[in-house]
């Protein structure tokens, strides 16, 4: 039986091991139907097991804290037994909402960790070369996020719906994660917000407030975050191809 949540950590990571991941899988799922994305299974495993593996697998990652619904405690803490996350140091409850749940995961890294990764636990098809490409940038400068660049045109509209002016799309990225900061920086910026009584739905953004530049880093349109029930078979066949190019 795990003890207060937590499950081994493992004590070999040296070297270049200095990030700890904060994975946020605390969602209430309205958007799925009730459906805890984070256990559904794609691919023959939980989505969090997928996302879990990434974190695990990445050379960069000294340990990792899980953020949870206390209703889905028990069934992760199996998950990590299952495969074998050794890298999972900690288990917590999330709060009411994202950023306070990013919180509440911050608190329980170690002192040791330079770096931290925050990362969606509904992205499953992180691989470990983004993770390990967005901590090198974070390194670099102080900050990094997980991006791909703008397909489409993007229009700003006004009020009543008409179009207002068209960005250019050259320099417009789509957000993933994981988001990677230098930790000092990272809890100065949630400790700010905190006292000023902001809340934020995206980690760059804490930064950004503080005037600290956050670079994009190049990721994989494949990062996708499962937020409705058609992402599921999206999912699934990004999967495949993953092994059929292998």
């Amino acid at each position: 039986m795990l003890d207060k949540g937590k499950v081994p950590i493992d004590h070999s990571a040296t070297g270049t091991a200095d990030t700890a991941a904060v994975i946020v899988a605390a969602g209430s799922f309205t958007r799925m139907g009730g459906i805890p994305k984070q256990l559904t299974p794609i691919g023959g495993r939980p989505v969090i097991a997928h996302t879990l593996s990434a974190f695990q697998q990445a050379d960069s990652i000294r340990e990792i804290v899980l953020v949870l619904r206390e209703e889905d405690r028990k069934a992760v803490e199996s998950i990590c037994r299952e495969y074998y996350f050794t890298k999972v140091s900690a288990i917590t409850v999330g709060g009411t909402t994202r950023q306070a749940s990013v919180a509440r995961g911050i608190a329980r890294v170690s002192p040791k960790a330079a770096y931290c990764a925050i990362h969606d636990g509904a992205r499953p098809l992180v691989t470990p070369d983004i993770i390990e490409g967005v901590i090198g940038a974070a390194r670099q400068y102080g900050g990094a996020a997980a991006a791909v660049r703008v397909k489409d045109t993007v229009k700003i509209a006004d009020a009543a719906g008409f179009i207002y002016s068209t960005p250019d799309r050259r320099f417009l990225w789509s957000v993933q994660t994981p988001q990677v900061f230098e930790s000092g920086l990272y809890r100065r910026a949630l400790q700010d917000a905190s006292e000023k009584g902001e809340d934020f739905t995206d980690d760059c953004q804490l930064v950004e407030r503080l005037g600290r530049r956050v670079y994009l880093y190049e990721a994989d349109y494949a990062n996708i975050k499962i937020t409705t029930p058609e992402d599921l078979p999206v999912a699934e066949r990004l999967l495949q191809e993953r092994r059929t190019d292998r």
